[in-house]
């Protein structure tokens, strides 16, 4: 029986968004009959005091997770130093279960895992697949994130190369994100472009008539522009709060936030700043069974990127709106991986980053014009059905892990 030994900082039962992207081709593949365990911490996204069992089976998936430190995410230094702890007891529990053969998967939580596990791969003869959600150290270089620019930068990004160009497999979720590897030095051959994607099965439009959320939450008669889940410090949020300062005297639109992260924080300081708490409702994460309810919520999902991380990240958040049936206000560059799609498929509106007043238009516009929503959130799921789904996914999975299992 082939083994498959996933490599990431958080699992099952976190619900974080890779890890639940994780979750999905883990079981699909202990369904299909390989062998699969996950190395991963004891902690819990949104809660560093949260204690996992040491050793635990889930749906077929051996689970074994690592001690590490728990200082959680209110800072860098502290998620530096979960970050560095991880290192160490991953590479143990890593050489304890790892044989000849073996096919491990690495992902990027925390940042450079490929560069960490590359060696053990190598010593112990196999096939090391890095799964890419994002290209460090290039985020923290355009996040101005202290030390990690200049010459330290580039000796990262050295070791990090190596270890893409030594494995025999490297995923990745993106056209920009696929150049930009190859652009490294990493052969074409060794790329394999898999979108990440939303669970497409269990959240699908929902009226607003059928979504109790409407209601409990007071949202019924307003038009609401929502966001949901972390909101980090790769997404800006000025242009939204330009449109929305031209837009206090419209009592009819919400901008509905639910979830969490840095900016969120902020978000929530910078409208109380302005004086526009009676526009903006803030939410926690929602439970994983209302997510359906919590996604059609909105008339239309606002995303956003700042241009400089294009290709470097990818918002996996874009297939989670398409699969609610909802279009999406991409505050992007113009040319980047989520535009195009949304141009391409007319499933939504893109808005350069600053274009404050362009946006307060927009959003005018589409409160006044219900059909045109209704029709571009049809081609959202349209879009998904067609290339995005989960099982599309899977069979991608299937096959990468068969050619490597047989190679």
């Amino acid at each position: 029986m082939k083994r498959i030994l996933f490599v990431n900082r958080f699992f099952f039962p976190d619900i974080s968004a890779t890890s639940q992207i994780l979750g999905d081709v883990a079981f699909h593949l202990a369904k299909c009959g390989y062998q699969v365990t996950v190395i991963t911490g004891r902690q819990l996204y949104d809660n560093s005091n949260a204690t996992l069992a040491e050793f635990e089976t889930v749906r077929g998936v051996r689970i074994r997770r690592v001690a590490t430190t728990r200082f959680g995410r209110s800072n860098l230094l502290a998620r530096a130093a979960d970050y560095l702890s991880f290192y160490p007891a991953a590479w143990s529990a890593i050489r304890a279960e790892i044989k000849a053969g073996d096919i491990l998967v690495a992902k990027t939580d925390p940042p450079l895992l490929s560069v960490a596990v590359a060696y053990a791969a190598k010593r112990r003869g196999v096939y090391l697949v890095n799964w890419l959600q994002d290209l460090y150290p290039e985020v923290a270089m355009h996040l101005g994130v202290p030390l990690i620019q200049g010459a330290l930068a580039r000796l990262l990004q050295r070791m990090r190369d190596a270890s893409l160009r030594s494995a025999a497999a490297n995923v990745v979720i993106g056209d920009r994100m696929a150049a930009l590897v190859r652009s490294r030095g990493v052969a074409p051959d060794i790329i394999h472009q898999i979108p990440n994607w939303s669970e497409d099965e269990e959240v699908r439009p929902v009226s607003h008539e059928d979504n109790p959320l409407r209601r409990e939450w007071e949202l019924d008669g307003h038009f609401v522009v929502g966001y949901s889940g972390n909101l980090g410090r790769a997404h800006e949020f000025e242009t939204l709060l330009d449109a929305a300062d031209g837009l206090r005297d419209q009592s009819r639109i919400v901008f509905l936030f639910i979830g969490g992260g840095s900016n969120f924080i902020q978000l929530e300081r910078r409208v109380r700043e302005k004086g526009l708490e009676h526009l903006f409702r803030f939410q926690g994460y929602q439970p994983h069974s209302v997510l359906r309810y919590s996604l059609g919520v909105a008339d239309v999902h606002w995303l956003s990127l700042r241009p400089e991380l294009e290709g470097v990240i990818v918002p996996s958040k874009f297939y989670g709106i398409a699969a609610a049936g909802r279009p999406t206000i991409a505050v992007t560059a113009e040319d980047g991986e989520i535009a195009q799609l949304v141009r391409d498929h007319d499933c939504g509106v893109v808005v350069p980053s600053g274009a404050g007043q362009q946006l307060r238009e927009i959003l005018l516009a589409l409160a006044d014009d219900p059909d045109r929503l209704r029709r571009m959130g049809m081609k959202a799921r349209e879009m998904l059905e067609g290339n995005f789904t989960r099982r599309h996914a899977f069979a991608k999975w299937e096959a990468l892990v068969a050619h490597l299992g047989d190679g």
